[in-house]
């Protein structure tokens, strides 16, 4: 599939609160360049490139005097619009995903569906309202545009942590190897749209 059709996308958004730009490649090796100006949420979008194998560029100029919500939610909205140009008609994908991800004390799941029908379930509490200086309630916004941009249906939940950071990076993780094995070629249904109805495009 990725030699004879490389699944590959470059999105460019610009508002007056954002600029971004992100490339990817679903059939990467999980490399990232990553620049938002938000320390941690670097840290964790590179950690969805490498632990899903996309190798993803993102650059974001937001406007980060007022807060970080704008940048986050607006990664997440050019991230997904990439995930879904680079898809194309779904062809030829697994589909279906779910895992329990660990680290440490916490427990995350995630379980996706490339539907092509966008929705997320939320079902993550932090026991902190910031991790340094970012807020946590952001990686609740940054699935949710992801999942609406992406057309995903998108599940999220933390079942025990008792650690922000490590709740908030299972996510990631979790999501990333969802991701990865989702997107992933079915080699029994390589040139097949894995749904009854003949479109996974809504």
């Amino acid at each position: 599939m990725a030699a004879s059709n490389p699944r590959q996308a470059e999105v460019s958004r610009k508002t007056n609160e954002t600029e971004i730009s992100v490339t990817v490649d679903l059939d990467g090796g999980g490399r990232s360049e990553i620049s938002t100006g938000v320390g941690f949420f670097d840290h964790m979008l590179d950690q969805l490139s490498r632990h899903s194998l996309i190798d993803m560029k993102v650059s974001a100029i937001g406007d980060l005097h007022i807060d970080d919500h704008h940048t986050v939610e607006d990664c997440g909205i050019a991230i997904g619009q990439a995930i879904a140009r680079a898809l194309g008609d779904r062809r030829g994908i697994t589909r279906y995903a779910s895992l329990d991800l660990a680290m440490d004390e916490a427990l995350t799941r995630a379980a996706v569906d490339v539907s092509g029908r966008p929705f997320l379930v939320w079902q993550v509490t932090f026991p902190s309202a910031k991790i340094g200086t970012f807020d946590t309630e952001l990686v609740r916004e940054f699935f949710q545009a992801l999942a609406q941009n992406a057309g995903i249906t998108l599940h999220v939940t933390n079942l025990y942590g008792g650690n922000s950071h490590h709740i908030a990076e299972t996510c990631f993780k979790a999501v990333a190897r969802v991701l990865r094995a989702a997107l992933s070629p079915d080699p029994r249904q390589f040139n097949v749209i894995p749904s009854s109805k003949g479109t996974l495009n809504g």
